[in-house]
């Protein structure tokens, strides 16, 4: 097998170095074997010069370093990725690569250890699940052509978390820490990797705790004194192992199973602009009741085999589940004899009536809806790497062919609670379960891809190809519709392309290209009601520099996407009716950079000073007239011209550090520019017919600081502080799912981690 091993360990060191990390023997000990690099997008960073599109690696010093465990930080050094955060911990978050709307994170290909994790990939790719940043050691960003080997949405981008390899030591592993709002957080992990007669075997055992109580607070009634459980519980165990056979030729099994359980006194709904202003961190008494409580296990086996040195084969058997209820306020009913919908309420609709439903200050019946959902996802994943020369010209065909199949069953109800005029519950009337939505969504999946790497020279071409055949089946058992039971099949065929090019100009830079057709299908109730598949025709030129010695490295590039049936639903994050339609056309250009610089490094002053810069220009803009009139949409009576929502214009990060052997320090900012929330682009909380609604508007610009110190005890044991949002600013960040929702104001914290 051919590795370059020299080229690859130069990559990590560079990236280790540069970002102020720890030793790079550190990041070895938890390197799996380098075949292992055909599993991941990018594999070993110094694979990044090789990349026709722009790629990125969050490292795990990026991760620890600031002690993230929220996907919206971790990501903010990553140019050409725009969060829109929700919650302010992270739990369900809203992705956008290079401008496809931001809706949980449904456009891009999410996996984790290069499996599909998003619950129902293909029927319900809404990310209500997504992996713990804080157990994982690195997440993998790939945007341009270097995507068609991923799907099944291919209009956006990939991202990859990368969990916590089996080390090729015995190693101990323990962090914990303590915060403000109660904040708890223990990632702990054992492993080793023994030589036996039988080959080489690995067992790695982690486990992930957080909880915290929360930072909003609840308006107190006479019967509901628990105002500050706001927080959540999340709890992560996994378990790996493997084993690599003693035999002529390489072999490695690998088995994997986690889990990842959720409880959290979460809402939807937000405030008035009134009261956000008074105090962002209020939450209404309305909003008592919510709560979300899931789990997700996830699994899979692995058989690697190379019988050459030039040829590998990689087979992955994976199961996923999900199950969640969010318990939670969909509407007001019986107020002054009206139904009123939440953001129409906060916006002051029927003279105030609903605001003061929703305060406990007006009898009425607050209608709360468990969104229960079960999901599953399975496959079988095969993919080959063929590597052969022909002259001068050296190749490596990449194939593979995944048979996939992933469901949900939504069987929802509504629970009725009877307010009085002082905010207290009268009595409560239980739903009939699936009385609010009892159906089944199902696909079956077939994928294949072919790319071929041609390296002459100074030069690389990647021509690839991907294509999909779908069944899809949708089962409405709802006792509203029409027929006792609605069922309807529909199957359609994706096909996507790409063709990159690099060209190494000399020892430090490198130029590349690319042109990707990508595509992203509708759910099968979409389907079924004649919603077509999403496409993209996507245009990228960058050049990269790296000099390893001086600790510099420069990427940038410019971006241009045409989407063509962008596939939106009504709403973001569940309000509305939940219908889907094909919005029309969406052009969004830009330009990304990304720098890195090391000046203790670079002047041998014996610590290091890592800086880091990086900065993303985006135009996301509608090509056509929305043709939706429902008020009930934030894409409706959307202009040609107007800005897509949720897609800043301006995103900015930056920040510089000093560590010596025994202490080390960083502080960074993020700015994020502000955005329109609605297709129809208004300043106000008015949609489309006129109507007060909370959620259009805009969203705040802000400047967000977090800083970090740490004290090495030992070189096994280090202390460690920090505050992200040192400012305390207060910013609205979405006025999705219900209304203006504030960010995570200053949050302290402090802890020890320990490595043997």
């Amino acid at each position: 097998m051919k590795h370059k091993h020299k080229k690859a360990f130069i990559g990590t060191t560079f990236i280790s170095v540069s970002l102020g990390a720890a030793p790079v023997a550190t990041v070895a000990d938890d390197t799996p074997p380098t075949v292992l690099d055909k599993i991941m997008v990018i594999g070993n960073p110094g694979n990044i010069d090789e990349l026709p599109g722009a790629a990125h690696l969050v490292t795990r010093e990026d991760i620890s370093q600031q002690n993230y465990d929220d996907i919206n930080q971790a990501l903010r050094k990553v140019p050409g990725v725009y969060l829109r955060q929700e919650e302010g911990f992270g739990l369900f978050p809203n992705i956008s690569l290079r401008g496809v709307d931001t809706s949980r994170s449904a456009k891009v290909t999410l996996m984790e250890d290069g499996v599909l994790t998003a619950p129902a990939p293909y029927s319900a790719p809404a990310a209500y699940y997504s992996p713990t940043v804080g157990r994982m050691s690195g997440i993998e960003v790939l945007k341009g052509s270097s995507q068609v080997k991923y799907g099944p949405h291919t209009t956006g981008g990939v991202i990859n978390y990368l969990a916590t390899a089996i080390p090729t030591r015995r190693t101990t592993y323990l962090k914990t820490s303590f915060g403000r709002f109660g904040e708890q957080r223990t990632h702990a992990y054992v492993g080793d990797t023994l030589d036996t007669e039988k080959g080489r075997i690995g067992l790695l055992v982690e486990g992930y705790y957080r909880r915290n109580d929360g930072y909003k607070t609840i308006d107190q009634t006479p019967d509901f004194r628990d105002g500050d459980e706001t927080g959540f519980t999340k709890l992560d165990p996994m378990v790996k192992l493997a084993w690599e056979p003693d035999t002529a030729i390489y072999q490695r099994f690998e088995f994997k199973y986690g889990s990842s359980e959720l409880d959290a006194d979460e809402t939807y709904l937000g405030l008035s602009e009134a009261d956000y202003a008074a105090d962002p961190f209020r939450r209404y008494a309305a909003s008592r009741f919510d709560n979300i409580q899931s789990k997700q296990t996830r699994s899979y086996l692995r058989y690697t085999l190379a019988p050459s040195d030039d040829l590998d084969v990689v087979a992955t058997l994976y199961r996923n589940t999900f199950k969640r209820n969010w318990y939670k306020l969909k509407d007001l009913r019986n107020v002054n004899g009206n139904t009123l919908k939440l953001s129409n309420a906060l916006a002051g609709a029927q003279n105030g009536d609903g605001l003061a439903c929703l305060k406990g200050e007006l009898a009425c019946t607050l209608r709360i809806r468990a969104n229960n959902r079960d999901y599953e996802a399975e496959g079988l994943d095969l993919a080959g790497y063929y590597r052969f020369t022909t002259g001068e010209v050296a190749h490596e065909i990449a194939a593979g062919v995944r048979y996939h199949q992933d469901q949900v069953i939504r069987f929802q109800w509504d629970d009725d609670y009877s307010q009085l005029a002082n905010g207290a519950i009268d009595a409560m009337t239980a739903g009939t379960p699936g009385g609010a939505g009892d159906r089944l969504q199902k696909t079956r999946a077939l994928a294949v891809y072919l790319q071929d790497t041609i390296e002459l020279g100074a030069w690389r071409l990647i021509p690839g190809v991907r294509a999909e055949r779908l069944e899809q089946t949708y089962i409405n058992n709802y006792a509203e519709v029409a027929a006792p039971r609605d069922e309807q099949r529909n199957s359609m065929t994706l096909w996507g392309g790409s063709l990159g090019l690099t060209y190494a100009l000399n020892d430090r830079w490198t130029g590349f290209g690319s042109i990707n057709r990508g595509y992203s299908p509708p759910s099968p109730k979409s389907a079924t009601q004649g919603i077509r598949e999403e496409t993209s025709l996507a245009y990228e030129l960058g050049a990269r520099y790296a000099d390893p010695e001086r600790a510099v490295a420069l990427e940038g590039a410019l971006f241009l996407t045409d989407f063509d049936n962008l596939i939106v639903i009504d709403n973001i994050g569940g309000t509305g009716t939940g219908e889907t339609e094909n919005f029309g056309q969406v052009r969004s250009y830009g330009a990304e950079l990304a720098a890195r610089y090391d000046a203790g490094i670079d002047n041998g002053w014996g610590l290091r000073n890592p800086w880091f810069f990086s900065v993303t220009y985006t135009n996301a803009t509608q090509r056509n007239d929305a043709t939706s009139t429902d008020p009930e949409s934030i894409f409706s009576f959307g202009r040609a011209g107007n800005k897509v929502p949720y897609i800043p214009e301006w995103v900015l990060s930056a920040g510089t550090g000093v560590e010596t052997a025994r202490w080390g320090g960083e502080i960074s900012g993020n700015y994020v520019s502000a955005m329109y929330t609605s297709a129809s682009n208004v300043s106000d909380q008015v949609n489309g017919n006129g109507d007060p609604d909370a959620r259009f508007g805009m969203t705040d610009a802000y400047l967000i600081i977090d800083a970090v110190a740490h004290y090495r005890m030992n070189k096994n044991a280090k202390l460690f502080a920090g505050v992200q949002n040192l400012t305390d600013r207060r910013y609205l960040v979405s006025r999705q799912p219900e209304g203006p929702r504030p960010g995570m104001p200053l949050f302290a914290y402090a802890g020890v981690e320990v490595r043997l």
